[in-house]
C-alpha cells in the first residue's frame, strides 16, 4: 500500500516522542526522585501545613504522569481519522480538518517530535506529535484528498460545428 492511497489496511502507528527524548523524560523523573531522598533528613525537619503537603503530593503525581505519557504516547492513523495518546486522548477525522500545518526541524528530530498543527473547521486546534513523521504525512494526504474535487466523469462536450 502507499501512503497515499487510502486504502483500507493496517493502520500507521509510530510513538509520539523520540527515544531520547522518552528517555530523558525517565532520567528527569528518576533524578527528580533520588534528588527527594537526598533531601528527605532537611524535609523532615520543616513544619508542613496541610495545604503545603497537598500541594507537594499534586505536584508529585503531575511529575509521575506527564513522565509516564511522554514514554507510553502513541500516535496512530486509521483510516481517516489521527489519534494520539496523552494525558486525554487527542483525535481528529481528515473530513473535519480546515488548515494543517507540519513543523519538522530534521536537525533537531532526536529531541523534538515532528508535530501537526491542526486547526479544526468549528474552531480548535490541536498538535499531534509522532516520532516517525510519514504518520502525519500521510493524515496529511488524506486531508488533501478529500479537499481536491473528484473529476468530473462525463466526456467533454464536441466542439461547435464538427461533423
Amino acid at each position: 500500500m502507499s501512503i497515499g492511497d487510502g486504502s483500507s489496511s493496517a493502520p500507521l502507528e509510530s510513538a509520539a516522542f523520540p527515544p531520547l527524548l522518552r528517555t530523558l523524560a525517565v532520567v528527569l523523573v528518576v533524578d527528580i526522585f533520588a534528588f527527594a531522598l537526598w533531601s528527605l533528613p532537611s524535609l523532615r525537619t520543616t513544619t508542613w501545613s496541610t495545604s503545603a503537603l497537598v500541594v507537594f503530593g499534586i505536584a508529585v503525581l503531575c511529575v509521575v504522569w506527564v513522565g509516564y505519557w511522554i514514554v507510553y504516547s502513541r500516535t496512530r492513523l486509521e483510516d481517516d481519522v489521527l489519534i494520539q495518546t496523552w494525558l486525554w486522548d487527542k483525535r481528529v477525522s481528515a473530513q473535519d480538518v480546515a488548515q494543517l500545518k507540519l513543523v519538522h526541524i530534521r536537525m533537531l528530530e532526536r529531541v523534538i517530535a515532528p508535530r501537526l498543527l491542526v486547526r479544526r473547521r468549528y474552531g480548535g486546534i490541536t498538535w499531534f506529535h509522532a516520532c516517525d513523521p510519514q504518520v502525519l504525512i500521510a493524515f496529511g494526504e488524506r486531508v488533501a484528498k478529500r479537499a481536491v474535487p473528484a473529476a468530473p466523469s462525463t466526456p467533454p462536450p464536441a466542439e461547435a460545428g464538427a461533423p
